[in-house]
């Protein structure tokens, strides 16, 4: 189809062609990977079939939210809201428990997990709200607002308890905010409040870890103590509001002059944080903490908590610049490697396509990841444009923390690869997602 806009003739395509050739290469390396994962598991042959039987319903997804004009989820926000939380509230009460968690729903012998459908509903909600607000974005009200707008949904996951959806989502909504234009201070408060609540837990568990830091007293010390103790915790909580009065005398005498509410409010999102890492590290499973030693130091227990991060890295290292071949990776043939077809799935990869399979898979993100921001930057609407922020804040997050794992970037989550691991859910919800960002695509120019 060719339209005229502004004296130039604009052939108007119906859909992003790099874009779904990124997404077909993934999912076609991805059964291939799958498919050697698989082969050395007793439950093999099952996994390959659910896989087999997945895609066609992701195709069907993609198509969907393809064609289906994605600015009736505007228009319709509120009732996508109330399906989001009705289908994360019946989950806790006739959902299978999978993995230590009670997000699955059992038909036949298929499982769904709500949550992966719900994180793109997610997104589409707060889209909506955020163009709704997009006047008054920058006051501090439409960020309480669009706080007590996700909290059920959050509180919900958290119950089941699914802690890496939140993992996911958590970031890619900061994302969204940011793209919305969210005021800098506001988005500062938000960041310190998530890297307090994050780091401390962390914190914890190394002095846990290595109580010979905190028997050498000083700082690391204090916060070991403040894990166990409220006096040490209330001692610190004051530490740190005195600290910040001490910055904020100390940048006037370099005529730096902030309000003081400014820097009381700073504050006090850090001892909030503080306060919610005390809480999350008081709740933490054992399988959680475990994940954490892990990632602090898996060599102190190469056997127990290390066990799946060590053998992770030898068979990406085994596989050198080229690997050992499709279907010929010994360390996950053999079952060295753990969940080796989900949360893992990159160390197959690595030892059987080496560094360079790897990094062509990485370049594939990177153009999803690119065209999604593309996209983005010449949607006809503003909807449409935060629509496709927020599924590249789910997918950039997801890269992140699935390659981060591996080199000890990050923490074991226990997320999945998007199209490279076993997930029919997780596949289904991807498609569905960039369909979302085609449908964006194809109607960029004129609204149909």
């Amino acid at each position: 189809m060719i339209i005229k806009l502004s004296g130039q003739v604009i052939k108007r395509r119906r859909l992003d062609y790099m874009l779904l050739a990124a997404l077909v290469l993934l999912i076609a390396t991805g059964f291939l990977v799958v498919l050697s994962a698989a082969g050395g598991l007793s439950f093999g042959r099952e996994i390959i079939h659910k896989y087999i039987s997945a895609v066609p319903l992701a195709a069907g997804a993609f198509i969907f939210g393809w064609l289906f004009n994605y600015q009736i989820y505007n228009e319709q926000w509120k009732a996508v809201y109330v399906f989001i939380l009705a289908l994360l509230g019946a989950v806790l009460f006739a959902g299978a428990i999978v993995r230590n968690t009670s997000g699955w729903f059992r038909l036949g012998s298929f499982s769904v997990q709500p949550a992966e459908i719900c994180r793109i509903a997610l997104v589409l909600v707060a889209a909506a709200f955020l163009t709704r607000n997009s006047r008054n974005v920058r006051d501090f009200k439409t960020l309480v607002l669009f706080g007590m707008l996700i909290a059920p949904a959050f509180l919900l996951i958290m119950l089941q308890p699914d802690f890496s959806s939140l993992v996911i989502t958590a970031p890619a909504l900061l994302i969204l905010l940011y793209a919305a234009g969210v005021n800098l201070f506001y988005f500062a408060l938000l960041g310190a409040f998530a890297l307090a609540a994050g780091v401390f837990p962390i914190l914890w568990t190394f002095t846990a870890l290595r109580p010979e830091v905190m028997e050498a007293g000083g700082f690391m010390y204090i916060i070991g103590r403040t894990a166990h103790s409220w006096v040490y915790a209330l001692g610190f909580c004051a530490a740190v509001l005195a600290a910040f009065a001490i910055v904020w005398q100390g940048l006037k005498q370099f005529r730096v002059y902030l309000p003081a509410v400014f820097v009381f409010i700073m504050a006090s999102a850090v001892i909030s944080g503080f306060w919610c890492g005390f809480f999350v590290n008081k709740h933490l499973k054992n399988y959680q903490r475990k994940r954490i030693e892990a990632f602090l130091s898996p060599e102190t227990d190469p056997k127990g908590a290390g066990y799946n991060v060590l053998q992770a890295r030898i068979a990406m290292g085994a596989g050198g610049v080229t690997g050992k071949g499709l279907f010929s990776g010994t360390q996950s043939k053999l079952g060295f490697v753990p969940e080796k077809h989900t949360d893992f799935i990159l160390a197959v990869l690595g030892e059987e396509l080496g560094l360079l399979g790897t990094l062509c898979v990485l370049a594939l993100y990177m153009v999803l990841l690119w065209r999604t921001a593309a996209v983005a930057g010449m949607a006809g609407d503003r909807y449409g444009g935060l629509v496709c922020c927020g599924v590249f804040g789910i997918f950039f997050t997801y890269m992140t923390v699935n390659f981060g794992m591996l080199i000890g970037f990050v923490p074991v989550a226990g997320v999945p690869l998007p199209f490279i691991s076993y997930g029919g859910s997780n596949l289904v919800a991807s498609m569905w997602a960039f369909g979302l960002v085609e449908s964006v695509y194809s109607r960029r120019l004129t609204m149909v």
